[in-house]
């Protein structure tokens, strides 16, 4: 059966699987786990009870919580009534609470954990709408989601009849969730996603892309109220698959190792950062077994996935006996398929883990496509190092003069709630959505992302630079958390660079130089200034010359996701030119006074 709404997935997981942890939260005791029978029997409670407390179809149901298994129950209890669901991230700053509360009209927000209530707690007086409020962890004075599950309970037999009725009048038209982007400028857009967007998204991956079978475990723990993560739950939930919810980001390897991974989703940065661990594993070796780790770290992020010369097979396997298996060990000791998505991953990064038999493929996509564009494909082994996959099939896909990705078809959104306007900004007379990506396509199959349209600033003397190109080249080095490429208009190209400094102070102690006592004296430092200027200049030699960090300055800050990174650990450029205003005029020699 070829799913047309979302709940169609629940009838067919039930008739294909029986599996006692389909969905698994840590708690005190280890891992807790529900099984198929549970999701069901849960997500029509709190469709019954949702429809008890009077709510009408096409209301909006707001959930802030992290990842677990509450989050799918409510999820599926809100579509199976008939209503619409906001999921909304539970690290967003009060103003933006606010707007999306009042924007969407919502009329009963469910919490998770009592911290999100509290950041929450102070806009709830200025939502218009006077929203119902019920919380699944204890909270002193909120009503508990217990008492949403026994309304529920206690009228199950009432309302089961309109929940069947519901199962055949919803269209796969209609409109499933709003999905409020990040955003990195301007107030959050609420896009509208129907049935038919999300599960003519997942459906061509299960059908021409999967490895992986109802055995499998995925951990998750990129957040589910992001359209990337949700989708692909959704596909794993087709296929049967067990879903583990990572205790926090801190305990991601841990979670993989007592759950025996198979894969996972994540966004580059994550990537990135398992991989300077790696790197950093190896320091403390001594001899010939530091020797070897370094041998087989480097052989690694050189990896050639198709070369099948006998002799270097042989190394690799070394490599792989010696090295990359205790990786996987650590792991969960499973070979595992993982993607990545949000921007582009370096190079070395995704050979050094396919080394490992971690094997990460790319993929491209925006919420107002439900959201996958092009992905690459575990089933035809193709990694296309650089590349975002082939275009998925039943996407309708085209590059315009400029270069700029365009697409429509069955995934595309109905438009951004309250926005008709901004919908026609986007969405040209003939149906194609302006996705803003610049890209081109490899050997005529392969899809490669070159830029943001709206992010290319031009020079005073005319030269264009993609600032996104050369911030991922600097991200390769080890020693900068972060930088953002700064110069629209100016005369030559400069950044602002976030250090790194957990790596800075293990290069003092290896140096046996003595650490400053804070950040602001690290910058300060000669030696800390020489290293930051080769490590820029590693990467300027890579550039063109109009291209080239002419000059850059460093800040103490660590730029955290809700303030200068969005949720998907993208910059907020407006907010970090705001942030650093008088460093940005100091590069340029502006007064402070000047306009």
């Amino acid at each position: 059966m070829y799913p047309t709404r979302l709940f169609d997935i629940l009838d067919e997981v039930s008739a294909k699987y029986d599996k006692p942890d389909f969905f698994a939260k840590r708690d005190g005791n280890g891992w807790k786990t529900y099984s198929i029978q549970d999701y069901i029997d849960y997500s029509h409670t709190i469709a019954c009870a949702l429809l008890e407390l009077g709510f009408q179809k096409g209301d909006k149901i707001v959930t802030i919580m992290r990842n677990r298994p509450a989050w799918n129950f409510f999820d599926m209890g809100i579509m199976l009534a008939g209503m619409i669901h906001v999921p909304v991230y539970p690290t967003l700053n009060p103003e933006e609470y606010k707007y999306i509360l009042n924007h969407c009209d919502c009329k009963l927000i469910a919490f998770g954990a009592e911290v999100i209530y509290r950041r929450v707690e102070p806009v709830l007086p200025f939502i218009e709408q006077h929203p119902m409020v019920y919380a699944i962890d204890k909270i002193s004075g909120v009503p508990s989601a217990e008492e949403l599950l026994q309304l529920g309970r206690a009228n199950r037999e009432k309302w089961e009849p309109v929940i069947e009725e519901n199962k055949r009048t919803i269209s796969t038209d209609d409109i499933a969730t709003i999905i409020y982007t990040s955003g990195t400028t301007g107030k959050s857009k609420g896009v509208m996603l129907s049935h038919g967007n999300i599960c003519n998204n997942f459906m061509p991956i299960v059908e021409d892309h999967q490895l992986l079978d109802y055995h499998s475990k995925m951990l998750s723990f990129l957040p589910l109220c992001h359209v990337y993560e949700r989708t692909v739950n959704y596909h794993y939930q087709y296929m049967g698959l067990s879903h583990y919810y990572a205790g926090s980001m801190a305990t991601i390897a841990k979670d993989m190792h007592d759950m025996h991974a198979d894969g996972f989703c994540a966004v580059p940065r994550v990537f990135e950062m398992m991989y300077d661990k790696l790197q950093s594993a190896g320091k403390n070796l001594k001899g010939l077994k530091k020797h070897i780790y370094y041998w087989a770290f480097h052989f690694g992020t050189k990896f050639d996935y198709y070369n099948e010369n006998p002799f270097y097979l042989m190394r690799y396997n070394l490599a792989d006996k010696l090295v990359y298996s205790k990786w996987r060990e650590n792991l969960g000791g499973h070979e595992m398929t993982v993607v990545s998505g949000g921007s582009s991953i370096p190079e070395k990064v995704i050979r050094l883990f396919t080394a490992a038999k971690i094997r990460v493929y790319e993929g491209y996509g925006l919420t107002e496509t439900s959201p996958v564009i092009a992905v690459g494909n575990p089933k035809k082994k193709i990694l296309k190092i650089g590349c975002v996959g082939e275009i998925l099939k039943g996407v309708e896909f085209k590059l315009a003069d400029d270069g700029e990705i365009l697409t429509k078809g069955p995934c595309l959104m109905k438009g951004y709630y309250k926005d008709e306007a901004y919908t026609k900004e986007v969405i040209d007379e003939d149906g194609w959505f302006h996705t803003g990506d610049i890209g081109t396509l490899v050997e005529g199959r392969y899809l490669k992302i070159t830029d943001r349209k709206k992010e290319i600033f031009k020079l005073s003397l005319g030269k264009y630079v993609a600032p996104q190109v050369v911030e991922s080249k600097l991200h390769e080095s080890p020693y900068i958390e972060n930088a953002m490429v700064i110069g629209e208009n100016e005369k030559f190209a400069s950044a602002l660079i976030c250090p790194a400094f957990d790596k800075f102070e293990e290069y003092f102690k290896r140096q046996r130089i003595p650490v400053p006592a804070s950040r602001e004296e690290f910058i300060k430092d000669a030696r800390f200034l020489t290293l930051m200027n080769k490590e820029v200049g590693e990467v300027n030699r890579t550039l063109a010359d109009h291209e080239q960090i002419k000059r850059f300055r460093v800040v103490t800050d660590t730029w955290t996701v809700g303030q200068e990174l969005s949720q998907t650990m993208k910059l907020k450029r407006k907010v970090i030119l705001q942030k650093y205003e008088n460093i940005c005029r100091e590069i340029y020699n502006y007064d402070k006074k000047d306009n």
